[in-house]
C-alpha cells in the first residue's frame, strides 16, 4: 500500500489539497484509493460548512493523477495532466462530509493514446456508490497546439 507521503511526492496537490490517503490497489488499467479527508472540517473544497458530492470528481481526478505517476514509474517524471471534460456523471448523494469512515475512490482506464486518456471513475462508501462518471484527461496540452 502506498501512503499519503508517497502520493504527495508524486502529484502536484500538496497540504490539505492532497485529498487521498492511500493507494490500496493498482494495475496498468485501474487504481483504487482510500480517503478520509471528506470528514475534515478544514477540507479546502468545503463550502458553507459542507462538502457537496460533485467534489468527488476532484477525488477521482487525483486518483487518475496517481495512476499516471505509477504507470510512469520511479525513473520518469510524471507528465502534467489536465482534466478536460467529465461526462455521464451521476450523483447518488447530495454531500460527502456527513459520511463516517473511508471513501473508496476508483478509476479505470477505458481507452487512450500517448496524449489522451478516458477513465471511468466512481466513489463508494461502505459498498454504496456515491457518484460515477467518465473523465477525459489530456497530457502535455501544450504539445497539442
Amino acid at each position: 500500500m502506498l501512503d499519503k507521503n508517497w502520493i504527495a511526492a508524486h502529484i502536484p496537490h500538496q497540504g490539505n489539497m492532497c485529498l487521498l490517503d492511500a493507494v490500496t490497489e493498482w494495475s496498468d488499467a485501474a487504481i483504487t484509493c482510500r480517503s478520509i479527508s471528506h470528514t475534515d472540517p478544514a477540507n479546502p473544497l468545503r463550502s458553507e460548512d459542507r462538502l457537496g458530492a460533485a467534489n468527488g470528481i476532484e477525488y477521482a481526478a487525483q486518483a487518475m493523477a496517481i495512476h499516471g505517476a505509477l504507470i510512469a514509474g520511479d525513473d520518469a517524471a510524471p507528465r502534467q495532466g489536465y482534466l478536460t471534460s467529465v461526462r455521464g456523471v451521476s450523483l447518488h448523494v447530495a454531500r460527502l462530509d456527513d459520511l463516517p469512515g473511508e471513501l473508496e475512490v476508483c478509476a479505470e482506464r477505458q481507452s487512450g493514446d500517448s496524449n489522451n486518456i478516458l477513465y471511468q471513475f466512481s466513489l463508494k462508501h461502505a459498498g454504496r456508490c456515491l457518484l460515477e462518471g467518465r473523465a477525459a484527461v489530456v497530457l502535455d496540452a501544450a504539445a497539442l497546439g
